[in-house]
């Protein structure tokens, strides 16, 4: 059998396999709202419906860009608190400094871009796992937010076009910041599935010493990665900024978890090497369902935390279940 067979043959394999489970995520998205709404009438109502999408926007955003992360076989724990960092420096150059709208939310996307660039950086040069490298990112974030704002939320009351990015309606009905998601989850599944980026993200992941011996510069492409996931860090920020009308520095720990848990749950493989863009959409949308039904339903916030939590334990063992039968 020719290589060029066997080549073909995994990649069905792969496709299968992916189909399969973003069936079965979206399956379980239907199963959770269907019990909702029988379990509560005011859970299938269009308001609610928004409201759903509204919340399921910046934790969409931020698992679109750690969905490229996690393919590699990486990790990102520092997004959450560089997001609140981009939603500073964004209120920094636009309420501090007085720039232009424009030029601000360019800003503080590009923010998110440089917190990648150091991120990728360490990790490829400096030869220092994810985790390390993004959990000390995620203390130096946090530390900078809380020192740059002097730890007091920075208002954008006086720019209401700011406020209309995320809150205003291009569509009627619908928030932008809602748009802005599935804008980004566009550019996502065309950058993975369309472009040499998403080439090389699944190399890396797949594995990464035959990549680097194929003759590709990996390190290059690892810190092009981060700097990738940077940028929907950012919009992120931007979205997020909008929406509360201000900048708050002591929000965004925490926001790293829920972002990784519906890449999981979403199909991407924490061992890396596989995951869709499709399937990271429906797994944020699962967890905003999730945590929109408990709240509809009046359970108490500690016992929405236990269910969250024994999800994500769910969706990673079921990750290396589907390891351990592809080996």
């Amino acid at each position: 059998m020719s290589s060029q067979v066997v080549l073909n043959e995994k990649k069905n394999l792969k496709l299968k396999s992916n189909a399969i489970q973003q069936f079965l995520a979206f399956a379980s998205l239907i199963v959770l709202v269907i019990f909702f709404s029988l379990a509560s009438p005011n859970f299938f109502q269009f308001e609610n419906i928004i409201g759903i999408l509204l919340s399921t926007s910046v934790i969409g955003i931020l698992a679109l860009g750690a969905t490229f992360i996690i393919i590699t076989s990486g990790i990102d724990l520092s997004v959450g608190t560089v997001m609140t960092l981009c939603s500073v420096m964004t209120g920094v150059f636009i309420s501090s400094m007085g720039l232009p709208i424009i030029v601000g939310v360019i800003g503080g996307i590009l923010t998110g871009a440089l917190a990648g660039y150091i991120a990728g950086l360490v990790i490829a040069k400096m030869e220092i796992p994810p985790f390390i490298a993004t959990l000390a990112m995620m203390m130096i974030a946090k530390g900078l937010a809380l020192v740059i704002s002097g730890a007091a939320p920075i208002y954008f009351t006086e720019y209401p076009a700011f406020t209309k990015i995320a809150m205003g309606n291009i569509i009627p009905g619908i928030p932008n910041a809602v748009i802005i998601f599935f804008l980004m989850a566009i550019i996502g599944a065309i950058l993975l599935n369309k472009t040499v980026i998403g080439r090389y993200t699944f190399a890396i992941g797949s594995n990464e010493e035959s990549t680097r011996l194929s003759g590709v510069n990996v390190n290059k492409w690892k810190i092009i990665i981060y700097v990738i996931a940077g940028i929907f860090t950012g919009v992120a920020g931007l979205v997020m900024a909008s929406r509360l009308n201000s900048a708050q520095p002591a929000l965004g720990q925490g926001y790293e978890l829920e972002a990784i848990a519906a890449v999981v749950i979403g199909g991407t493989s924490l061992s890396g090497g596989k995951g869709t863009i499709l399937g990271t959409v429906i797994g944020a949308l699962i967890m905003s369902v999730l945590t929109n039904g408990l709240r509809i339903l009046s359970v108490p916030q500690e016992w929405q935390t236990v269910v969250v939590g024994a999800v994500i334990l769910v969706a990673v063992y079921a990750d290396v279940m589907r390891n351990k039968k592809s080996k």
